[in-house]
């Protein structure tokens, strides 16, 4: 049974009463201290013993915790628990080696979706900005369950969950990043990006941008794949989000031209894609100043794309649009946003993350049937 939470109030009139007013820090009796430590201790939980009684549960057979009673909802609820321990790089780094991370990656195929979407978040957490789980979950074969989730699962919540998942795994790992080319992962991509899911496209996008910046000759494949008409699409979004990262996508192809010399559009492409930056112009023209200061990254993209394309500055200088007063001229980053959270990122730079703490909940893993019962 899940212990109480803390006892606040207690811990504030204990606080209050063992402070003088002044800031200066009182020396405690050794009853006072020992009930301290006890009321803190009783509220934490041995992070490792947790994740050993989740694996035990993720290594019993479907059936097993069936007969017992045990939902998909529960399941769910545990891998959640997971989620929030492996946060810390340590934790995650030591799910492999108390046998919990194959099984995790085995409900990667659970009959269940909510099941599937949950354990790709939770792959996602271990391997983000952590060099060494990525490495163990290609030992594991645990890309292949990952793409194949993405590429065709029927549910687009479970196919996008697997793609965040994928993400994280080919972040500054380029034996993923092979293996994603192998699979031929672009035309997944390609899939993705027609989609009508907007966060499944925006994700595509975030992991097209990353990958192109980092392997500039990939743009020949994805010039190959009919991306730049697809880019050209939803770069006209009403999705601001979905507009900045299309426009990026657009600008990486680009500068690959520029890089290579040779132009891989046509010259339709070229007029379909000056027609788009200048209704982008007139609609940034027509914003209100709160929209202008948040389309910022927007209003430098076009102005960069249109001088990359076309070797000439945007229109929108000359409206004063392009750098607002009080405003520093930055070239676009779309990347910025699309990595790891930064405590996360923190973390593995610092490898300095602490174990989670939370209350137990109740073990999944229960009593079995009573003997005799029907």
């Amino acid at each position: 049974m899940a212990k109480p939470g803390p006892d606040w109030d207690g811990l504030l009139k204990w606080s209050l009463a063992h402070s003088d007013g002044t800031g200066s820090n009182r020396n405690l009796g050794e009853e006072d201290r020992r009930w301290f430590m006890e009321a803190m201790q009783s509220q934490t939980v041995d992070v490792v013993k947790r994740m050993k009684e989740i694996t035990q549960v993720m290594q019993t057979p479907p059936e097993v915790l069936e007969a017992q009673g045990v939902t998909p909802a529960e399941i769910e609820d545990m891998l959640e628990e997971l989620q929030e321990h492996v946060e810390s790089i340590d934790m995650a780094n030591d799910l492999h080696s108390i046998g919990g991370l194959v099984p995790l990656l085995g409900y990667l195929k659970n009959s269940h979706a909510n099941i599937r979407a949950k354990a790709a978040e939770v792959v996602s957490t271990i391997v983000q900005n952590n060099p060494k789980s990525q490495q163990l979950v290609m030992e594991a074969n645990g890309f292949e369950p990952l793409l194949s989730n993405f590429a065709s699962d029927p549910d687009v919540t479970v196919r996008t969950k697997a793609l965040g998942a994928i993400s994280s795994l080919l972040r500054h790992n380029k034996p993923a990043v092979t293996a994603f080319r192998l699979a031929n992962g672009y035309a997944g991509l390609r899939d993705a990006l027609n989609s009508d899911n907007v966060r499944f496209q925006r994700k595509a996008l975030n992991l097209i941008h990353y990958l192109l910046k980092e392997n500039t000759a990939d743009c020949t494949t994805v010039n190959e794949l009919g991306f730049h008409r697809i880019l050209l699409h939803l770069a006209s979004s009403e999705h601001g989000d979905i507009r900045e990262a299309a426009l990026g996508g657009l600008l990486e192809l680009a500068k690959h031209d520029v890089d290579v010399g040779k132009v891989c559009r046509s010259a339709e492409e070229d007029l379909k894609l000056k027609a788009l930056l200048e209704e982008r112009i007139e609609g940034i023209r027509l914003m209100s100043a709160e929209d202008l200061g948040a389309a910022k990254e927007e209003r430098q993209l076009v102005d960069t794309l249109w001088e990359t394309y076309f070797n000439e500055p945007s229109s929108l200088r000359e409206k004063g649009l392009l750098v607002l007063p009080g405003e520093d001229a930055q070239p676009p980053d779309v990347a910025s946003k699309q990595f790891e959270p930064p405590l996360r990122a923190w973390a593995a730079a610092n490898n300095d993350a602490t174990a989670e703490k939370k209350q137990a909940p109740p073990l999944l893993l229960g009593a079995g049937p009573a003997s005799g019962s029907g």
